[in-house]
This record gives structure tokens, C-alpha cells and sequence, in this order.
């Protein structure tokens, strides 16, 4: 299998939803992507979807070896619903020399055994998708959010009526609210270096890091 020194390379193995959501995007950035599974009708479907699709079963420790596995940048496991597979299969990519491995986990104790078995990173897709939902259903400021640590998110977030009008400097977002703005987007136009003098309009939308704690506040 041929592969570019210059592009980013990735195996996911699992071509479920969430493997096949995760490695054609990774493939429409222009990375080159592996996908694996013994199911042959999944590999069928992505074959020509992604740069390279192969049918084996995971779990066999000289098959995945023959992949070559130390060569990729990323190593994906997605197939969160089989806990006993996706162990294995974290713990021999690790053990055949894989740079980073991710793995999907089905709940938090699944999640532990990952890292325990030398998963790098963890997903918890359901779980984090549930919180987005849940913030968004009871904010009415927040448009969306991504958590960046248990203390810290990054939000698009609308103006609140006292903001509208007022410049930066006026409000002293970081100061006196804890609210650092990365950019602000009105309309189709984005200003990604928000002055201290710019002027917040009523449709706004505004990119922010702040604490969960002053979330919680706007809500």
C-alpha cells in the first residue's frame, strides 16, 4: 500500500457511524485515511470513500501488524459498543509501536480500561453530545459550545441586551465577566481580531472562552 510522506496519515479501525463520520472527514481535509473492518460490506461502501480500505479482523495481532501500524499519525479505535475488542486492539496498537491512539468508549468505566490499556485519548461521543444538546436546550444566550477542559469552554455565544452598541473596552468582558472574545461574526463577515473598539450589534455572534462557571451565568 502505497502511501504520501507529505500528507497526514490515519487507520481508523471501525467503520461504524462514528469511525466512517470521523475518517471521511479526516479524508475531505486531505489526509490520507486507512479504513479497517471485518464486516466486507462496510469496506465496500467506504472503498472509494477513503484513500485505502481493507477487510481483517482487528483483534488478530499479526494481521494488524502487517499494516505497517507505527507508520500512521493517528490510530482510531471506534467501536465503542464492543468493549473486549476495542481493548485489544488499543492495547496491541500501542504495543506494535502506534505514535497516538484514540479511542471511542461506551461509558466512563469503559473509558478508564482505555486509558489503562495505553489509549492516549479517550471519546465519549454520546456523552458529549448529550451535554451540547442539554446546554443549548436550556441557554438563551449560548448557540453552541465545545468543552476544552473540565474548567474551560469555548462558546458561540449571543449578545446580551445591555451589550448591544457598546464597545469592547466599555463592557471589560475579560475584567469584570471572565469572558475572553476570539472573534465576532456579523453576518457572513467574521472578525477574527476584535479591537477594543468594536461595537457589539444585536446580531452578533460572538466567540468566547470562559469558565463553565460564567456559563452557568448566562444562562
Amino acid at each position: 500500500m502505497s502511501r504520501n510522506r507529505g500528507k497526514r496519515q490515519y487507520i481508523v479501525v471501525g467503520l461504524g457511524r462514528f469511525g466512517r463520520a470521523i475518517a471521511e472527514t479526516l479524508c475531505q481535509d486531505g489526509a490520507e485515511v486507512l479504513g479497517v473492518d471485518r464486516r466486507m460490506d462496510l469496506v465496500e461502501e467506504m472503498r472509494d470513500v477513503l484513500t485505502h480500505t481493507i477487510q481483517l479482523d482487528a483483534m488478530d495481532r499479526d494481521a494488524l501488524a502487517a499494516l505497517g501500524v507505527q507508520d500512521f499519525d493517528i490510530a482510531f479505535v471506534t467501536m465503542g459498543s464492543d468493549i473486549r475488542a476495542s481493548g485489544t486492539i488499543v492495547l496491541q496498537l500501542k504495543e506494535l509501536g502506534a505514535k497516538k491512539v484514540i479511542a471511542k468508549a461506551q461509558d466512563e468505566f469503559h473509558g478508564r480500561m482505555l486509558e489503562k490499556l495505553g489509549a492516549d485519548q479517550v471519546l465519549f461521543p454520546e456523552r458529549d453530545m448529550g451535554r451540547r444538546v442539554a446546554h443549548n436546550l436550556v441557554s438563551g444566550n449560548i448557540i453552541d459550545y465545545l468543552e476544552l477542559s473540565s474548567q474551560y469552554s469555548m462558546a458561540e455565544i449571543r449578545p446580551k441586551r445591555e451589550w448591544v452598541g457598546k464597545a469592547l473596552k466599555q463592557l471589560e468582558m475579560r475584567n469584570r465577566l471572565g469572558i475572553n472574545v476570539v472573534a465576532i461574526r456579523s453576518g457572513d463577515e467574521l472578525n477574527a481580531m476584535p479591537m477594543p473598539d468594536t461595537t457589539l450589534g444585536e446580531d452578533d455572534v460572538l466567540l468566547v472562552v470562559t469558565s463553565e462557571e460564567t456559563l452557568k451565568k448566562l444562562r
